[in-house]
């Protein structure tokens, strides 16, 4: 029985591949090197040229030029690695022509897909929505682009009557924990421009996304035996940073404050003791003086816990993380626009929406390979209630092709940025 987007997306989404931020390593989580071993069994047998998995766990591959003209390289990312909510046991579930009623979940009855709480699952109806069993999540976020990309090479390599540049495809780890493309060699990618299968809705075009900047701030009391704490000067590290998140949350800066184009700061996670505390936080804006402006109201704020609490000693540093891939996008916004035409060749309504995160495609962008992203048709992502329709994954496969059909059309002139001619 021949394979098909379907089976393949099963096949993915039962292996854990859940990425560790605390790792040092990369891929950070054993299970991405399974996926990405069997991805490379996968392409070899369907032929593809130049199969590649590289000691950081970046797996490439080409499918040759048919056309003789001189064309830019077109690549296609997906990640392999999923979010921080359990992914061990995935128990995938297909609901065939699913009739618009409510889905309640069986390992878990309390989690229920109703269209009535998400209106996007009435655009599902009549399609084969795919859900996890209501313990872990599905992986759709981003095995879902996984099965797109194979299916893509898949079925260029069986068609060598169409007319195509080059194009490489690459299935990365780690992009939930934001290391996604760090070491990833672009050079030996070897493409001019590139597009990224994360996205959401039918029909949609990501090219600009937040700029993000980390923040950790270290607090070092002053620790003493409490039952003295009072002439020994305690000063406790825990409650000087539970000061400043009151103050985070009295200026209401939190995510759960934004929507649309706003930004935010974000506390992550807060570690330590009544000597030594550690906050990491996450700064994000669409706009860099936005951004700028977060960072600098944090130092404001640690600079005012400080004043007030001289005997303490606090530490802010902030470092960039990822930046707005509308920054040079829009230099020149040929992939963009092509990406649209692309949708609207397969008759799906294009959707222009701003990424309130950050995507590969923000790195890779930054590092001088435009990169806007694509849908992949998966829904609640990182959690229990994730959900995809095979459908709206086909239309992805077909967006592509078209897209693949619009550059060797329209391309010989783009700029080459690390193919060679």
């Amino acid at each position: 029985m021949s394979d098909t987007l379907l089976s393949r997306f099963l096949r993915y989404v039962q292996i854990d591949t859940q990425s560790e931020a605390r790792s040092e390593t990369t891929p950070s989580s054993p299970g991405q090197w399974d996926l990405l071993r069997l991805l490379e069994s996968e392409l070899r047998a369907l032929g593809a040229a130049d199969v590649q998995l590289d000691a950081f766990g970046y797996l490439t591959a080409s499918v040759p030029a048919t056309s003789d003209k001189d064309l830019p390289t077109i690549a296609f990312l997906a990640h392999v690695d999923t979010a921080d909510f359990p992914g061990a046991g995935v128990k995938p579930i297909v609901h065939p022509a699913w009739d618009g009623a409510p889905i309640r979940l069986p390992d878990d009855p309390a989690q229920v897909l109703d269209p009535a709480q998400s209106p996007d699952l009435r655009a599902a109806i009549g399609k084969d929505v795919v859900t996890a069993s209501g313990r872990t999540l599905l992986g759709a976020d981003d095995k879902a682009g996984v099965a797109i990309v194979m299916t893509l090479v898949e079925r260029l390599l069986a068609q060598p009557e169409f007319q195509h540049g080059p194009i490489r495809v690459c299935f990365n780890p780690d992009e939930e924990i934001g290391r996604g493309v760090e070491k990833l060699d672009l050079h030996a990618l070897g493409a001019d421009v590139a597009y990224t299968l994360d996205g959401e809705y039918p029909g949609e075009v990501n090219w600009e996304t937040f700029s993000g900047d980390s923040a950790v701030v270290t607090i070092e009391g002053v620790s003493t035996h409490p039952g003295w704490a009072k002439p020994q000067g305690m000063v406790n590290a825990l409650h000087l940073a539970a000061k400043l998140l009151a103050v985070l949350e009295a200026e209401r800066a939190g995510p759960e404050y934004s929507e649309g184009r706003q930004g935010f700061i974000h506390a992550t996670n807060l570690e330590g003791n009544t000597a030594r505390a550690v906050l990491r936080i996450i700064v994000r804006d669409f706009d860099l003086d936005g951004l700028a402006a977060k960072g600098a109201r944090l130092k404001q704020l640690c600079e005012g816990l400080q004043a007030a609490e001289p005997r303490a000693r606090i530490h802010l540093v902030i470092k960039p993380t990822y930046r707005n891939m509308g920054e040079w996008l829009k230099r020149d916004m040929r992939p963009v626009d092509l990406a649209l035409e692309a949708m609207r060749a397969v008759g799906l309504e294009t959707k222009v929406i701003p990424v309130r995160g950050g995507t590969d495609g923000s790195r890779l962008t930054e590092r001088g390979l435009p990169t806007p992203n694509l849908f992949d048709g998966a829904h609640n992502w990182h959690g229990p209630l994730e959900w995809v329709a095979v459908q709206d994954m086909e239309l992805a496969v077909q967006a592509c092709v078209a897209l693949i059909q619009l550059w060797e059309q329209r391309g010989r002139d783009y700029p080459r940025m690390f193919s060679r001619r």
